[in-house]
């Protein structure tokens, strides 16, 4: 039997031997490769076009007026909102099922009572943990106590319940769309290959971008929101629905239909229960994503936690956030730990439970969860004794003075935290945004059209040109730039720390076991709340949004780096060492080479996720589109609103498309 060569083998010249190597000089190599002398030319053209011009203004000339087209489209909704045939007879219909369904839910919450909801919550995640007096079970129960505890004891009950009833009908709501989307997905090839450009183009948009047209059709309120957070946590469960019925064990489906099965009865009886592992990681994807999307949506009256929290951070008043940030904090572990303990006991080899057994064991939770409403209604204790109430936001607010006053400047050597949010402002940010506006427009253009071609060839290169040009045409170039600078300089300490700990995690295997549990918990909190601890540490400006934007987007460029690195080739490692080569050697010209796919998912995770989150920091003084979206929402101007809104969406398109391969460039990276 021979044994297939490694494809570090069959490159001779990819580890080098120990001694002086011959071979082309970097001038040669350069000459060589096109690639790189057409973006060479590209960044020289660049950068002598703005030291000669210094000057990147958009020409007026190729301006249009897109707001004024936009506020009269705002202006004619709000006058037939309540008359014409299409929001009578459709959009009033889900205006009106929406409010119904969450009011409905939470007087649902409001009759159980503190009692009634805790226990409710308690036996569910012992449920999902497999229903027995097991360390799984029983930690995921207490997870769920505490958490319910702990949101009373702060006393953000009421402000719970309202966002707790509101996912719930956006979960259930968005789960059945991308139910049904996935399986048009994962049965018909067409339908695949309408819908997987559009999930590619949802996941690169900011959140902000959804709630900008429902605000325009149902004005601010629960319905735009619901409809903002349903076809934004969508995706996920359509796109796992759909992976798991494309990827169901082929022998199986052949057995099914060796016995006669017909379409459905194969759908029913073995597609969907062999997908039904990826269904249910789809289930926390989007859960997860309505918890982000319900709590970002207070600035359009979502209500809810995120209230205390907008209104805190617009206030720069970390105290009064902090409660409400706890409680979406447990919130969101509490639901991350109690949906991925479902998807856990798939895999489980001990047989389960019998139909019967099983819907004895329900009836009897619902006994003791109705006893329980009874129990609170008997006692009056349906709401949160005021007496079990414990206020932190003062000693929060003198902790983080303090913090301030010591740490804040005039630390020897190191400076402090609001002298390194001063400089990093002063000497990477601001750079960066007079470089850009000093540069000519059609230089930016042709920079980004050569980026786009070399990483996804001509499609991308257009795509980029256009979207960077939509946003010049709608007249909001010089606030496009600010917001893209701030993007880079993020990107760039997050690319430089998410490679670095990704490498040194996949190389050492403690480092590995120590932040893994860190990262999952990091990646399970909504976007909104890493806001307001850079409020406290580094003041308002666009330092502490980029700041928040590098913890936010870490741990994804962590952890797929980590596992590209691990993922390789272990013959290919295994040569190297054999041929005498060091540690850097290994990095250098073999682990990172053959991760070389993963790196790029990485750089493209973290594009999205940094935009999306420097577009948040426009709240705490990031200024540029983020505040421009937020004050066209919160001030009813949704001309200025929508239209930044769009050059976001722009930007999106335009970063995504320079950091995302194309196919031939993944497959050439495989190679």
């Amino acid at each position: 039997m021979s044994v297939a060569p490694s494809p570090v083998l069959e490159k001779k010249d990819s580890v080098s031997p120990p001694g002086p190597t011959e071979g082309p000089g970097p001038l040669a190599a350069l000459v060589r490769n096109p690639k790189a002398i057409a973006l060479l030319v590209a960044v020289l053209v660049a950068v002598v076009s703005a030291a000669v011009t210094a000057n990147g203004v958009w020409p007026s000339d190729l301006t249009f007026d897109v707001r004024s087209p936009l506020d009269d489209v705002n202006t004619w909704m709000a006058q037939n909102r309540d008359t014409h045939p299409i929001f009578l007879y459709f959009l009033l219909h889900i205006s009106n099922t929406s409010e119904s369904a969450v009011d409905g839910v939470l007087s649902g919450l409001e009759s159980l009572g503190f009692i009634g909801v805790t226990v409710a919550a308690v036996l569910i995640s012992w449920y999902a943990g497999g229903a027995k007096l097991r360390r799984r079970s029983l930690t995921l129960a207490g997870i769920a106590f505490g958490t319910f505890a702990v949101i009373g004891v702060l006393d953000v009950w009421e402000e719970a319940m309202e966002t707790l009833a509101l996912m719930v009908v956006c979960v259930a709501v968005a789960g059945l769309v991308g139910v049904l989307l996935g399986l048009a997905a994962g049965l018909s090839d067409r339908a695949e290959r309408i819908l997987r450009p559009v999930f590619d183009t949802m996941q690169v948009l900011p959140a902000f971008s959804y709630l900008l047209p429902f605000v325009l059709m149902f004005d601010v309120g629960t319905p735009a929101v619901f409809m903002a957070t349903v076809i934004y946590s969508a995706p996920p469960m359509a796109r796992l629905t759909s992976l798991g019925l494309r990827g169901a064990d082929a022998a199986a489906l052949e057995a099914s239909q060796s016995l006669g099965a017909s379409a459905w009865q194969r759908l029913w009886t073995a597609r969907l229960p062999l997908a039904r592992k990826p269904m249910l990681l789809g289930l926390n994807q989007t859960i997860m994503m309505c918890l982000s999307m319900v709590v970002l949506a207070t600035v359009v009256g979502a209500g809810g936690l995120g209230d205390p929290i907008f209104t805190a951070i617009s206030t720069l008043d970390v105290g009064l956030a902090a409660p409400a940030g706890i409680a979406i904090v447990l919130i969101a572990i509490w639901l991350d730990r109690t949906t991925a303990a479902f998807g856990e006991r798939v895999d489980d080899s001990a047989p389960e439970r019998s139909a019967f057994v099983t819907r004895i064991l329900w009836a009897v939770m619902a006994a003791v969860i109705a006893g329980a409403a009874v129990l609170g209604q008997a006692l009056g204790r349906t709401e949160w004794p005021e007496n079990w109430v414990v206020d932190i936001s003062q000693p929060i607010n003198e902790a983080f003075g303090w913090i301030e006053r010591e740490l804040g400047s005039g630390v020897p050597v190191l400076g402090g935290t609001l002298t390194w949010a001063s400089g990093f402002t002063r000497w990477v940010i601001n750079p960066l945004f007079d470089a850009l506006l000093a540069t000519p427009w059609w230089a930016v253009l042709l920079l980004a059209g050569v980026l786009a071609y070399l990483a996804g060839r001509w499609r991308a290169a257009v795509t980029a040109v256009l979207a960077l040009g939509a946003i010049g045409a709608m007249g909001l170039w010089n606030n496009s730039m600010d917001t893209l600078s701030q993007v880079i300089a993020a990107l760039v300490v997050t690319l430089l720390l998410g490679f670095a700990i990704g490498v040194f995690a996949a190389r050492v295997d403690w480092v590995d076991r120590m932040i893994r549990p860190v990262l999952d918990t990091m990646q399970t909190l909504p976007a909104f709340i890493y806001l307001i601890p850079m409020v406290g540490l580094f003041g308002s400006g666009p330092a502490a949004g980029a700041v928040a934007a590098v913890i936010f987007a870490l741990p994804a460029v962590i952890r797929i780096t980590s596992q590209g690195v691990r993922q390789i080739d272990p013959s290919a490692l295994e040569a190297a060492r054999s041929l005498g080569a060091s540690t850097g050697q290994q990095l250098w010209q073999v682990q990172l080479p053959l991760a070389r796919p993963a790196l790029l998912v990485a750089l493209n995770q973290g594009v999205v996720l940094v935009l999306s989150m420097v577009v948040i920091g426009g709240i705490i003084g990031g200024g540029a589109l983020g505040v421009d979206v937020i004050r066209g929402l919160t001030k009813g101007d949704l001309g200025l609103g929508l239209t930044s809104g769009i050059a976001i969406v722009c930007l999106g398109l335009l970063l995504d498309r320079i950091s995302q391969p194309g196919k031939d460039v993944k497959e050439r990276a495989l190679r």
